[in-house]
């Protein structure tokens, strides 16, 4: 992109609109054509999906108002909206910018301008369709020229305002043309027919498009409009709107109410049905201390609620703002067909023309019939439907992902995910619950007890948030054993955890990296062997060079894991497991749930191993979101595994907001579905071309079936894509 350069030291300005009334792809192209090419104006970013506008402006090159005129001029109405950077300074003071009324509730289809505008040209050609056959002969075609005049006077003025803004090839332009030349022929009433059926199918694009747009703004209505806010002091309780709390402050939620605020359970437990945000439809137990996210609904107890976000910054709101982002990414077959069809149409336009001039001049034939037939081929060249094809499909298919709790950051990793041939699955937190047990405390000199060994181990690991750490932390708690206080504290990525404990130096290691440290017996050995192959992870506690005993825990698969892997392998996906576990409890864990494994892998081997699986075909990793960072980046598409959590929203290109190993293939499936709706989009939009060209050039379609060709592919389009949406 252009970097928009401040002048006469007027800083640039980042800049949001809401275009009302930009329902496609091609309205996408005018817009960003024509705010391009104003001077000043860089990092344009147009989605037609949220029909939202961002960009970069510098005001003493063109002024707002400037800006404003050029959209305007287009046809298109405009609602200034807060960007980024503005809730993130509302954010950091702890205020919320109200939300923004830029419009109001949607009318009806048939009261919407392109509706009116449909009703008005039928209602004309109506009437001059009674003047022509009550009184034969006293009007003639010119009882049609109303109706024609008026669409023409529409889309005309939009036509002449995209040239001059540089889209000389518009639809406008071509339907503008098609109907000037119809009329010039004395063929009025197909001219006024033209302009009907092109307004009506420009309205049913409206009307699904807006029906797309509410699949995914459906969220928007999950959080209530008001909270119960709790007044410090005295515990009084008085309704408030949610848009109004701020970070720090506690809401009561009751039985039956939804959540109106990300927070933190501090008083109260109770059921929570969190299926609008993650997808999973049986409730979740919540107790004090739980995070809870706004839109969720309370099944059982009262509770009192700390809030922890921003209403603008709450889960619902960013997964909002993630899909608004990953839609106006577009996608490489989206890419490559605005390439093609910006070459396409000026050719078509050509082709048209000749077909239009050649016959005649060359082969002396009726100049009516062949202009006649030049501007139905005109009409069949718009790509609109065309164009529409990707987008539309991929906008349906992100949003019916979002509704469950499958989130994809943009339409190329939405195809990609199709593709893939292997799925690579971090072990810890991923294939397994994430929350190990300690099983095992077997020191190896009977002088050591249970307790010294366990508390030497704890009080290293106090620092660390690993899932051994912690389960080593909680068995420690709940034997009553006081962690003692600890220096020098570090760790060796993939192999041990050390401090200085009393003076000693404690290191807790993996078996492997622990016989490097200090000697390691045969029966010592042999007890490692018996744990591991019982799937449980060992870890040695090592202190001034000797082995005290080993300690060892058990994290469970998630119950959903071998249906999830067993899913994958129906769709055609291999599965394997890459882990820094040892490869006997690798193993144990990969045996029951029927897929391979790589194991005693660093995190630079997990590299490498994503590596090797690319050289075959496109890989997934699915990790946690954080310690997996490095595979997740590397992989061909990266899955974050992470409950709502900030790293499931922020890391790899998808997440999977409820932590569901059988959700990775409903990835694959609903990306599956939205390459396949995407060819299926392609070949009705160029098969319907086809077909009316060759009936058109054999003289035995017109104008009006011309038109449907264009318009009638663009509704079955984007009614296609729709289908996405009950995935």
């Amino acid at each position: 992109m252009i970097e928009a350069r401040p002048t006469r030291g007027i800083p640039a300005t980042a800049l949001r609109y809401r275009v009302k009334g930009m329902d496609c792809p091609s309205c996408a192209t005018k817009i960003e054509t024509a705010v391009t090419r104003l001077p000043g104006i860089a990092d344009v970013r147009v989605n037609y999906t949220a029909q939202v506008l961002d960009l970069v402006l510098d005001e003493a090159a063109t002024t707002r108002a400037s800006l404003e005129e050029r959209i305007s001029g287009l046809g298109y109405g405009l609602a200034s909206l807060p960007t980024a950077a503005d809730l993130a300074r509302a954010h950091a003071a702890g205020t919320e910018i109200p939300p923004v009324e830029d419009e109001k509730a949607e009318p009806p289809v048939w009261r919407s301008r392109k509706g009116l505008l449909a009703l008005a040209i039928a209602g004309l050609f109506a009437i001059g369709f009674l003047v022509e056959t009550a009184p034969p002969g006293l009007a003639g075609e010119y009882a049609y020229w109303p109706g024609a005049l008026l669409g023409l006077a529409f889309y005309g003025r939009r036509a002449i305002a995209a040239a001059r803004s540089g889209s000389p090839f518009s639809i406008e332009m071509l339907m503008s043309v098609a109907t000037v030349g119809a009329l010039a022929i004395h063929a009025a009433e197909e001219a006024a027919v033209v302009v009907l059926l092109f307004t009506v199918g420009e309205m049913l694009e409206g009307f699904a498009a807006g029906r797309s747009r509410a699949g995914i703004k459906a969220l928007v209505g999950l959080v209530p409009k008001t909270a119960r806010l709790v007044e410090d002091g005295e515990g009084a309780v008085r309704e408030v709107p949610a848009a109004s709390l701020v970070i720090g402050q506690t809401v009561l939620v009751r039985p039956g109410d939804r959540v109106p605020a990300d927070g933190e359970i501090t008083d109260g437990t109770s059921s929570l049905d969190e299926s609008p945000i993650t997808g999973e439809s049986v409730p979740r137990p919540k107790k004090v201390g739980d995070t809870v996210y706004a839109g969720s609904v309370n099944a059982d107890g009262a509770l009192q609620v700390q809030v922890t976000r921003m209403p603008s910054d709450n889960t619902v709101a960013r997964i909002l703002h993630m899909v608004e982002e990953a839609q106006a990414s577009k996608s490489p077959t989206a890419r490559f067909i605005d390439r093609f069809s910006a070459i396409y149409t000026p050719v078509a336009f050509a082709v048209a023309t000749l077909a239009a001039l050649v016959p005649p001049l060359l082969f002396g034939t009726d100049w009516s019939t062949w202009i006649y037939r030049g501007l139905a081929l005109l009409l069949i060249s718009c790509p609109c439907a065309l164009v529409l094809s990707t987008p539309a499909a991929i906008a349906s298919g992100l949003a019916a992902g979002a509704r469950r709790g499958l989130l994809v950051k943009g339409g190329a990793a939405l195809e990609t995910m199709g593709r893939v041939r292997t799925v690579a699955f971090d072990k810890t937190g991923t294939l397994t619950a994430g929350r190990p047990r300690v099983t095992d405390i077997l020191p190896f000199d009977p002088t050591i007890t249970d307790r010294v060994l366990l508390g030497l181990a704890a009080a290293v690991e106090a620092g660390s948030s690993h899932p051994i750490a912690q389960a080593l932390i909680e068995r420690a708690g709940a034997d009553g054993i006081p962690l003692r206080p600890v220096r020098d504290a570090r760790a060796v990525p993939g192999k041990a955890v050390q401090a200085t404990v009393s003076g000693h130096l404690v290191v807790v290691a993996s078996p492997r990296h622990a016989v490097t440290l200090a000697p390691i017996g045969a029966e010592a050995e042999r007890m490692v062997a018996s744990l591991e192959e019982a799937g449980k992870t060992a870890v040695i506690v090592v202190r001034d060079g000797e082995a005290l005993g080993v300690i060892a825990v058990r994290d469970e698969p998630r119950r959903d894991a071998g249906a999830g892997i067993a899913a994958l392998r129906e769709l055609g996906v291999e599965c394997v497991m890459l882990t820094g576990d040892n490869r006997r409890t690798g193993e144990a864990i990969a045996k029951g749930l029927g897929l391979s494994v790589r194991a005693d892998l660093l995190p630079g081997d997990k590299l490498s191993e994503i590596g090797a699986l690319k050289a075959a075909g496109p890989v997934a990793m699915v990790g946690d979101g954080i310690n997996d960072a490095p595979a997740l980046a590397s992989a061909s598409i990266g899955i974050a595994m992470g409950g709502g959590t900030d790293a499931a929203l922020e890391t790899a290109d998808a997440a999977i907001l409820n932590d569901r190993v059988s959700d990775v293939a409903a990835l694959v499936a609903l990306s599956r579905a939205t390459l396949g709706n995407i060819h299926q989009n392609v070949a009705i939009s160029l098969g319907l071309k086809a077909v009316f060209l060759v009936t058109t050039l054999a003289g035995i379609t017109g104008l009006w079936p011309a038109i449907l060709a264009d318009t009638g592919a663009t509704v079955l389009v984007t009614a296609n894509a729709l289908r996405l949406l009950r995935a």
